[in-house]
């Protein structure tokens, strides 16, 4: 197994400043990984990223938006554009920043693809908010949706994108809604509670694309193993019959249950679950082909490092063990860094992932009747019976 894993401490650069998406959870991530040996493994090669050029950008976001990204980082007031706001506040260098991290998902696209690695993955992307002219959500420019772009024109005919991020995919979403060559997935908490409002069952793809969106909209409070119960009763199905030809990953580890800016209740070994239920997956229906970003999570200490180090774990070989601890000179440098937050001392909050498969007729609940609702609007897409638990 060859793993790429873009990394060099440049993608810190994109820090939108006193703002929930800090750079330091990136920082402990790899903090963590290479005190457990994760990047020391057999096959596991570390890159250094390059910025993506205007013109890769362009196959995403207009060249107008993205001349105002640089002239907003070399100091300009800019008016518009979803800059200037809380979420998205203007930073300087944010051109160059951000086309780093974009840069960084497109080489581990371009290694997958052309077969230079089986897996690949850029922890600092998955800012899959961004829109094609404005920044939304933390993101200034898509990163998965401009690696997309790329493999579509290297010859790829069938991609899918499966999105775990506690917010809705919405950029990647609607940059390929009319396209039937990429099926976008995303499970995420329901948009009547969490931005930004969208990823209702009921959007399933574009004119000419019908089928190629598939949303699972989660209900406030949705732990381990509702998650897992509402992921296998529809991912496996959809990819299966898609059959992509590469597999794409947004991992934003903000569906933690202690998470400051979302509603569901996942441990790490939910997370982790659902890790290698992906790997499981990119195996059988894509040929190993795997590309994966991180994305949002914003308990930055308690969780996200320890979720991703599981994830570039099971990126890399072997799935570290929950039991694992986490070892001091990480906590020591996570407690000069963020002396304020919780720092765990192994790698498994104790949860339980024994989750119960889907029936038809169950007790409605909200959460299946959210499986129920996104079955019936998106499985007859694919062939597949809404009330059949096998498919």
């Amino acid at each position: 197994m060859q793993t790429l894993v873009m990394w060099d401490e440049a993608l810190l650069q994109y820090n939108l400043g006193d703002h929930p998406l800090d750079p330091v959870r990136v920082e402990l991530t790899f903090a963590l990984a290479r005190s457990l040996g994760v990047l020391d493994r057999a096959g596991v090669t570390v890159e250094a990223p390059v910025p993506a050029t205007d013109a890769e950008l362009a196959t995403v976001h207009q060249p107008e938006y993205i001349e105002i990204i640089k002239a907003a980082g070399a100091g300009r007031r800019i008016i518009g554009f979803g800059l200037g706001t809380s979420d998205n506040p203007i930073f300087p260098h944010m051109h160059e920043a951000s086309a780093l991290v974009a840069g960084a998902t497109l080489r581990a696209a371009e290694a997958v693809w052309r077969g230079e690695v089986d897996r690949a993955i850029n922890v600092a992307g998955g800012l899959h908010h961004a829109m094609p002219t404005r920044a939304s959500g933390f993101c200034v420019y898509n990163d998965p949706a401009v690696a997309i772009k790329r493999v579509l024109e290297l010859g790829a005919e069938r991609v899918a994108y499966v999105d775990i991020d506690v917010h809705h995919g919405d950029g990647v979403q609607h940059v390929f809604y009319d396209d039937p060559r990429v099926l976008t997935i995303s499970l995420h908490e329901s948009p009547r509670t969490l931005f930004p409002g969208t990823g209702y069952p009921d959007e399933t793809g574009g004119p000419g694309a019908e089928g190629s969106a598939v949303n699972v909209a989660l209900p406030p409070g949705t732990n381990d193993r509702g998650w897992l119960r509402a992921f296998h009763a529809v991912v496996p199905g959809a990819l299966r019959s898609f059959r992509p030809q590469i597999l794409f990953t947004q991992c934003g580890a903000d569906t933690y249950r202690h998470d400051p800016l979302a509603n569901l209740s996942l441990t790490v070994d939910g997370q982790r679950a659902a890790y290698l239920a992906l790997r499981d997956l990119a195996t059988e229906t894509a040929g190993g082909k795997w590309v994966a970003t991180g994305g949002g999570g914003y308990a930055l200490v308690e969780c996200v490092p320890r979720a991703w180090t599981h994830l570039l774990g099971v990126l890399t070989g072997d799935a570290l063990d929950p039991a694992t601890a986490t070892p001091l000179e990480w906590q020591e440098l996570a407690k000069v860094r963020r002396p304020q937050h919780p720092r765990p001392e192994s790698m498994t909050d104790g949860g339980d992932v024994a989750y119960k498969s889907w029936q038809p007729g169950e007790p409605a609940n909200s959460l299946d009747r959210s499986i129920a609702q996104t079955r019936r609007q998106s499985f007859p897409f694919f062939g597949l019976d809404p009330d059949d638990p096998r498919d």
